[in-house]
């Protein structure tokens, strides 16, 4: 039997989403879908695996179904086969069979936090038997689909779900390329750990693990770390994780800024360290935590300052600053006013560059984000700068490296390639590129403005200035002599006395 196509996967969920269009807000679908996408492929791997240990084992029906013998431990009676025996009360059968699986499995408890079918306005058994009808015109065993294709898929259809809510889009999603780009600059490698403080639906972390394989490296070494505070997106996280075959990841739910997850040492009060941390916190933040970090965070990690009150950019890259390790590196989308506000938020960043801390700045065009149309800035900082880096920054204007929608505006490879290659090169390029003295950078008061730095306009034209007078007094002479002219004409004409 042939494995599943990405396309025929990618319609088939969406034709999944065609179902429950009407009856419920486009917001929700994604939760009902990943729900259902869930459940269908742990029972099929679960069968699948039953069956090979039913061979292995000599028929032994009891051995073959040892939870000790699957990934995961679906309870009898649950299973999606038991559920569509079921022609009436349908999603009390599908609420059931989520809560036993959760308790069954320690880590999947809350993964089906927000799916609940026991709702009969919304999900009529009619409409039900409909969507488990469609979920079953494919069989999901590793045989049929491999963990990437339907890990792929699933990525898929958070896009569309971004597309679908723009706004709220970006609270769980930031675009594939811009996630590329900054994992290709930071560069992660065997047997590093990789940490997102506000990893959404884990589309960074993922990300990671694509550019091990990309080089032919193995990224089961990589030990993969996150936060998120929204429990349904960190819901979102896991099965995406689980659903790429990824299941030892270590993703904490809670607020990261106020209740860090990821600590170490006496009463944990450490925050752990990692060899690369990256981010896509959410833009300017209002309700971010001051009234606790202008008391002094008990972690220790306002070393910079305290940010102000409605502006929390600052305290995501500090407390990403003290998650990294002596030689770590690590990237955080951030707004541009960031790089040029005054204040509390500029004697941070003085902060930062004074320490020689932040390796380059890349700035991006404008609409690349959900819900986000001005532009945002990729910030790379390094606690172990190369000899050649220090005391210098580079900074790239790529607000026209982008390809124009009609929507939304996106990277395409070369655009990332070219942001890429400008990082790595740590080089002039014209109308791209500069590599700056800090003591310049301190002589304009700390502005990170980008274009105070690369201008990818058309440069203006040099001016001979003794030689632009000389034209204008001439210009002068010959008006003189002109109007002079003119007077004696119309003296001659009686115009004039």
């Amino acid at each position: 039997m042939a494995k599943i196509t990405l396309d025929t996967l990618e319609s088939h969920l969406w034709g999944a989403a065609n179902i429950l269009r009407g009856s419920i807000d486009a917001a929700d679908y994604k939760h009902y879908i990943f729900g259902l996408l869930f459940y269908k492929r742990l029972c099929d791997v679960w069968e699948e695996e039953y069956e090979d240990r039913l061979a292995k084992y000599k028929g032994n029906a009891a051995m073959a179904a040892s939870p000790d013998e699957h990934r995961f431990h679906i309870p009898e009676g649950h299973f999606w086969a038991d559920v569509r025996k079921k022609a009436t009360n349908i999603g009390e059968n599908l609420n059931a069979a989520f809560e036993a699986i959760e308790d069954a499995n320690q880590r999947l408890r809350d993964v089906f936090q927000d799916v609940d079918f026991n709702n009969k306005q919304r999900f009529p058994d009619a409409m039900l038997e409909k969507l488990l009808q469609h979920f079953e015109e494919y069989r999901l065993r590793n045989a049929d689909v491999e963990a990437d294709v339907l890990g792929n898929a699933y990525e898929y259809l958070i896009k569309q779900f971004a597309d679908d809510s723009g706004k709220k889009g970006g609270e769980f999603y930031t675009p594939k390329q811009v996630v590329r780009l900054m994992v290709e600059c930071i560069q992660p490698d065997e047997g590093m750990s990789v940490y997102d403080p506000t990893c959404g639906s884990g589309g960074m972390l993922l990300q990671a693990v694509e550019h091990l394989k990309r080089q032919g490296k193995d990224p089961n070494t990589l030990a993969l770390y996150g936060q998120e505070k929204n429990l349904n997106t960190w819901a979102i996280c896991q099965m995406n994780l689980f659903l790429h075959n990824i299941d030892d990841a270590f993703i904490e739910r809670g607020d990261t800024l106020i209740e860090p997850k990821h600590l170490v040492g006496d009463a944990a009060k450490g925050i752990r360290t990692f060899d690369r941390v990256l981010a896509n916190p959410p833009f300017s933040l209002k309700e971010w935590g001051y009234d606790v970090w202008s008391k002094g965070d008990s972690f220790g990690r306002d070393v910079y300052g305290c940010p102000p009150k409605s502006y929390g950019d600052l305290a995501f890259v500090q407390h990403m600053l003290a998650s990294l390790k002596s030689t770590g590196k690590m990237a955080v989308v951030l707004p541009h006013g960031v790089l040029f506000r005054g204040g509390a938020e500029g004697r941070i960043r003085e902060g930062l560059i004074t320490s020689d801390l932040i390796d380059a700045v890349i700035g991006l065009g404008p609409n690349l984000f959900y819900g986000a149309g001005i532009p945002a800035c990729i910030v790379i900082l390094s606690r172990s700068k190369p000899d050649a880096h220090k005391g210098k920054m580079l900074i790239i204007n790529g607000a026209e490296q982008m390809v124009v929608g009609k929507a939304q505006n996106s990277l395409s490879d070369a655009n990332v390639a070219t942001l890429v290659a400008a990082y790595l090169d740590y080089a002039d390029k014209d109308k791209l590129a500069r590599v700056v003295e800090t003591s310049e950078i301190a002589a304009n008061d700390y502005n990170l403005n980008i274009t105070r730095y690369v201008h990818i306009g058309e440069a203006a034209e040099e001016l001979d200035v003794a030689e632009e007078v000389a034209k204008l007094i001439d210009l002068q002479t010959r008006r003189d002599e002109a109007e002079t002219r003119m007077m004696g004409f119309l003296k001659e004409l009686g115009y004039v006395e």
